[in-house]
């Protein structure tokens, strides 16, 4: 029983450094152009396929 003074602690402060990591990106844009992203791998792909060509 004993242990469950260090384990809750130690989840709480793991889940709140997730939270505030999360809000972080949040707050510096990271999830504004998940579609321009994904178009980007595709063009580059082609790009390098022609460029063995």
């Amino acid at each position: 029983m004993n242990i469950l003074l260090y384990l809750i602690p130690i989840a709480l402060t793991l889940g709140l450094i997730g939270l505030l990591a999360f809000l972080w990106t949040l707050k510096n844009n990271q999830y504004e152009d998940l579609k321009g992203a994904s178009e980007r791998i595709l063009i580059e792909e082609e790009k390098e396929k022609n460029d063995r060509d």
